[in-house]
């Protein structure tokens, strides 16, 4: 099941913003070099990739990680998998 905000990161037209780094020129030049090597049209591209995978990364890490280890904490207390399963269904309903 996908979330509604994995979902709406798909979403092509999302609104957008822009902001301003400050990023030191040796970087910028590598990532100029490396950006056509993973099939990125440029160096904004591929950051934007970067920040993307790190990103996600996180979200997964904490997220995900906090939700998976207080569901085997409720487990080994004795809580019924099915009670779990209803509950982390309607914590996703909610939060979307």
């Amino acid at each position: 099941m996908i979330s509604n905000r994995i979902k709406a990161r798909l979403d092509k037209d999302r609104p957008m913003t822009s902001i301003t780094l400050r990023i030191p020129v040796d970087v910028v030049d590598s990532m100029r070099e490396v950006a056509p090597l993973r099939g990125f049209s440029g160096y904004q591209a591929l950051l934007k990739s970067y920040i993307g995978e790190g990103l996600r990364h996180d979200e997964a890490s904490y997220a995900f990680g906090q939700v998976a280890r207080l569901i085997e904490v409720l487990k080994k207390r004795g809580v019924p998998a099915n009670i779990l399963e209803d509950a982390v269904c309607e914590c996703e309903a909610q939060a979307a």
